[in-house]
């Protein structure tokens, strides 16, 4: 059995810099992607990190209101504990079927 090698690409520096100077005049990093054979998106976006442009990244901003997270937590634990009860539940509903 043969082993397959994974080929390899390695971009310059120059090739790096026009990619992300692309995305920062309105390309999309998709649209760049595309034009260039760059597979993965994650790719230009390491590349836009790198070269300090983290204001062409997509951010997600949560706003959320005092005692939200207080409330989120609280709700995941009953969440959890009915869950509990759930499986307790249909564990004895089946020994209760082997029974019969």
């Amino acid at each position: 059995m043969t082993k397959i090698r994974k080929k390899y690409l390695r971009y310059s520096i120059c090739f790096k810099e026009k990619a992300v100077s692309e995305v920062s005049t309105g390309s999309s990093i998709s649209e760049v992607c595309r034009r260039y054979g760059i597979n993965g998106a994650g790719t230009v976006q390491t590349w836009i990190k790198k070269f300090g442009r983290d204001e062409l990244l997509n951010t997600v901003i949560r706003i959320e209101m005092k005692g939200e997270g207080d409330r989120l937590k609280e709700l995941e634990s009953e969440i959890r504990a009915l869950k509990i009860a759930v499986a307790e539940k249909t564990m004895a509903l089946d020994a209760m079927e082997k029974l019969v």
